[in-house]
C-alpha cells in the first residue's frame, strides 16, 4: 500500500475500534444499570466485544505507522545523546 492509503486506512481501523469499544461498554454498563431484560449472553458478547474493538484498534495503529513513529520519538528524547534534554552526568 501506498504510505497515505495506509495511513487513512490505518486511522479508519483505529476509529471504528475506537467506536466498538465505546459501544460495547456502553451497552455492558447500560444493561447492568437498567434491566432491559436481555439475555446474559448478549452482555457476555459485547464485553468480548470491547477486546475486540482494542485489538482493531491496535492493528489500525500498526497499519497507520503510529507506534512506529512514536517509539523511535520516545527512543531518541531519552537514550540518543544527540536529542536527549537532560543530560545525565556521571559521578
Amino acid at each position: 500500500m501506498k504510505r497515505k492509503r495506509s495511513f487513512i486506512f490505518g486511522n479508519i481501523l483505529m476509529g471504528a475500534g475506537m467506536a466498538a469499544m465505546f459501544i460495547s461498554l456502553a451497552y455492558v454498563l447500560l444493561s447492568h444499570i437498567f434491566n432491559f431484560g436481555l439475555s446474559e449472553f448478549l452482555t457476555s458478547l459485547s464485553l468480548m466485544g470491547l477486546f475486540v474493538g482494542a485489538f482493531i484498534w491496535l492493528v489500525g495503529a500498526s497499519i497507520g505507522g503510529r507506534e512506529r513513529v512514536t517509539d523511535k520519538y520516545w527512543w531518541l528524547k531519552n537514550y540518543d545523546e544527540r536529542y536527549c534534554r537532560k543530560k545525565q552526568r556521571h559521578s
